[in-house]
């Protein structure tokens, strides 16, 4: 049985893949802090012969026994409000915990996929973003201890692929929703789910003219999957390429849930991203991949999990554990 090591496998994203490996007869151990995961998440996995959990913070030496075939490095927080509210936290695992990664994948002999994200490419001035674009990023800025943090992620992948031959695939995540998102975490989706939910008016920022593109959790994953099969060590864009602005995108959420509530405008965050749309060429050419579900069938499940949580869970802010400052 192929084993395969997942960081931040307690996390939204984390926990689809452990189900996808799960299913696809590997033998899975997830690694989280839970600074922002939830064992929630994971917790009908745990009954599983062929599943493991190590809390555990990656930016720490990572002690795996046994063989190793596979690593996702996952672990990050991945929303303005966490990397705001844990900035070192946010540095260091995608420096210190990747490098960890790293040096065990060197020592098991396993591939390693790393995830980083359409936030390299910052502010873009081109559009649609492909892989060659190098991004508009301002390193000094509030969002720069995430922006950097995946690009020297990228970086330091990329040395151990061309300077030890270790074999790596990094994905560039655009958008991405579904159910287990954290309902509090400041993202678009999950703010205006929860805002009709309870009652109260969608806050867009600015105008609400800048763009996203949506893409579905399970076809995020089956484009990971098929890129950590593949033999091709550069980086892939994967997302969907069905570009909309956040007005309309707030239009459709109170059409979705039936709210009365209004959109109302806030100042726009600094450096907050004007567009945002993969250009997956690539992923189509080498992986045969282009996402397969609409944004009103997603937005359809995406809302009844939602609906599905407790009162608790829908007026709770967001927490994170305490660190020191240090």
């Amino acid at each position: 049985m192929k084993r395969v090591l997942i960081t931040g496998g307690a996390g939204f994203l984390g926990s689809h893949l452990c189900d996808r490996f799960i299913k696809e007869g590997f033998h899975v151990i997830a690694m989280d802090n839970l600074i922002t995961g939830d064992l929630k998440n994971i917790e009908h996995l745990f009954k599983l012969p062929n599943f493991e959990f190590y809390h555990h913070d990656v930016s720490k030496f990572i002690h795996v026994p046994g063989e190793l075939d596979y690593i996702l490095h996952f672990a990050s927080p991945a929303s303005p409000i966490d990397y705001l509210k844990i900035p070192i936290q946010t540095l260091k695992v995608g420096s210190l915990g990747i490098h960890n990664c790293l040096g065990l994948a060197r020592v098991k002999n396993a591939r390693v996929l790393i995830a980083s994200t359409s936030e390299v490419y910052g502010d873009p001035t081109v559009h649609p973003q492909p892989e060659e674009y190098w991004g508009n990023v301002n390193p000094v800025g509030p969002r720069g201890v995430y922006d950097e943090a995946k690009r020297f992620q990228e970086a330091m992948t990329m040395a151990y692929h061309t300077f030890h031959g270790l074999e790596t695939r990094i994905v560039r995540i655009f958008n991405t929703y579904g159910p287990r998102m954290r309902l509090n975490d400041g993202r678009v989706l999950p703010a205006f789910i929860g805002q009709a939910l309870r009652g109260e008016d969608l806050t867009m920022f600015g105008d609400g003219s800048q763009t996203r593109a949506f893409c579905y959790v399970d076809d995020l994953v089956e484009g990971i999957y098929r890129l950590l099969l593949s033999d091709y060590a550069q980086p892939v864009n994967i997302g969907n390429p069905d570009e909309i602005t956040i007005k309309e995108f707030g239009e459709e959420i109170i059409k979705l849930t039936g709210t009365e509530q209004k959109l109302i405008s806030l100042p726009l965050p600094t450096d907050d991203p004007k567009q945002r749309k993969p250009d997956i060429t690539k992923a189509k050419a080498i992986l045969g991949w282009e996402p397969k579900v609409s944004r009103s069938e997603g937005l359809k499940i995406t809302y009844e999990y939602f609906k599905s949580l407790s009162k608790e869970d829908l007026f709770k802010m967001a927490n994170h554990r305490e660190f020191e400052k240090k």
